[in-house]
């Protein structure tokens, strides 16, 4: 039998495979073992964020007891705008690839640069010290310059007031657009009117929109594309093809 020659052109190839087969191996096992623990941290953060804009995260708040005294989640039928009973680990993104469980959008509506959305979602119902709901907390996403945008809304009771918003997940430009995730600006939500007397959307982000004191917000400066985007989200996922027929019932005290 020949001695191996592992300074040879055949012995170089074979120590090149083996050696990134072990490293594949190594690769694969440790991921397939971080996965639980990935899994845990990313439904922490989802949890954190959704504190965050319902006002409840401080310094020094035990996220997990926090959330599961004060939060309870819901799933709705978007098409009806009621809730859905025993489904379980439901998620919008997996939802939305998957035809049996997503709707295509007419083009002509999809304000929001989305192609397609899940038939349901899941939404928060954020508790007081007496249990009772005082404020809702929405998921909402959208195309802007460069990535799609995902975020929560609070809104109060009355289905029409905005109690704060937060974008946790998005690849904007760092500077201009990226500022969405600014909690400043963020601020000049809060208290605004989704819909006006004749419950249309009237939220509107742009350039000098403040001067609405009920509905306008401030676009970004530098950021034409982005802003689009937010207010394209606000459009669509407020409508009667989002949210709309959900909090119609939120206001009238059906749900």
């Amino acid at each position: 039998m020949a001695k191996f020659n592992k300074d040879s052109f055949g012995g170089t190839v074979a120590v090149v495979l083996a050696v990134s087969l072990v490293c594949s191996v190594i690769v694969a096992g440790a991921a397939v073992g971080l996965k639980p623990t990935q899994n845990e941290q990313k439904a922490l953060d989802k949890q954190k964020n959704i504190l965050s804009v319902a006002g409840l995260l401080e310094k020094n708040t035990d996220i997990r007891k926090v959330y599961g005294e004060r939060i309870e989640s819901r799933i709705v039928d978007l098409a009806t705008g009621d809730y859905v009973e025993g489904v379980s680990n439901f998620d919008m993104r997996v939802a939305a690839k998957d035809p049996t469980q997503s709707i295509e959008i007419n083009p002509e509506e999809d304000f929001a640069g989305l192609k397609r959305r899940a038939k349901y979602a899941e939404v928060y119902l954020v508790k007081d010290n007496e249990g009772k709901v005082s404020q809702i907390v929405l998921p909402m996403h959208g195309t802007g310059l460069w990535s799609v945008m995902y975020g929560f809304v609070a809104v109060q009771p009355d289905g029409n007031t905005i109690n704060g918003i937060t974008y946790y997940d998005q690849g904007e430009t760092a500077g201009l657009g990226g500022e969405i995730a600014n909690p400043l600006w963020q601020k000049g939500f809060v208290g605004k009117k989704l819909y006006n007397e004749q419950g249309n959307v009237a939220i509107r982000v742009g350039k000098g929109a403040s001067a609405d004191a009920t509905h306008g917000v401030d676009g970004l400066s530098g950021a034409t594309m982005t802003t689009k985007g937010v207010q394209g989200s606000f459009n669509y996922w407020f409508s009667q093809n989002g949210f709309g027929p959900y909090l119609a019932k939120i206001k009238a005290g059906v749900q």
